[in-house]
């Protein structure tokens, strides 16, 4: 068995923001190794964000980004289970990447469960009268204006949105990514982004 340090603990605590006990586990698991370490903590995790999304998050910071001619400005709220996560340099890093994400990609709403009824039914509308000009029949229209809606939730919910620092995966993706990394809950709250005249 590997000789672990008091150290090599807390290093991969700070990086991964878990409790001693589950770093030390991994680190004997994986003979000493950090990196392995973090990987395995990862895999373990992601299998656990899904458990952890129904946990409180009372902590937390409000992140800013304002872009370089002081035009355009966001603040975002995301939240945490613990003040220790809502220090880790990795949540911190997070919650700039998300307010930078929201200044270059303009979401309305954080989540699709955010699309007020009315909003919806105005975009059905608008889509419904688009496809009935173009003469498609009733059943065809609702299957393209299904897809259209699906389009619109991808455009305009944060949580849906492709991440612009990797546009392979969701900000969702990255949001889960993060739990499963840090051990705990992670939320968006809410956000404001300012522009000037508009």
């Amino acid at each position: 068995m590997a000789n672990i340090t008091a150290g090599q603990v807390k290093e991969l605590r700070e990086k991964t923001g878990l409790s001693m006990g589950e770093c030390k586990k991994a680190l004997v698991e994986t003979g000493g190794d950090s990196e392995e370490a973090v990987t395995l903590l990862r895999k373990k995790g992601l299998n656990a964000a899904s458990k952890k999304a129904g946990r409180k998050t009372a902590e937390g910071l409000v992140g800013s980004y304002i872009h370089s001619n002081g035009k355009l400005g966001v603040l975002i709220e995301v939240n945490c289970e613990t003040d220790f996560v809502a220090r880790n340099e990795a949540f911190q890093e997070l919650v700039k990447d998300l307010a930078m994400h929201i200044a270059a990609s303009d979401p309305r709403f954080v989540r699709k469960e955010d699309v007020t009824d009315e909003v919806m039914a105005k975009e059905k509308e608008i889509y419904m009268d688009q496809i009935r000009a173009q003469g498609k029949p009733e059943d065809i229209a609702e299957k393209i204006v299904a897809g259209k809606l699906s389009k619109y939730y991808e455009e305009n919910c944060l949580l849906e949105q492709p991440f612009v620092k990797d546009p392979d995966m969701t900000v969702s993706q990255l949001v889960s990514s993060k739990v499963a990394e840090m051990g705990e809950n992670i939320q968006i709250n809410r956000f404001v982004r300012f522009k000037i005249g508009e």
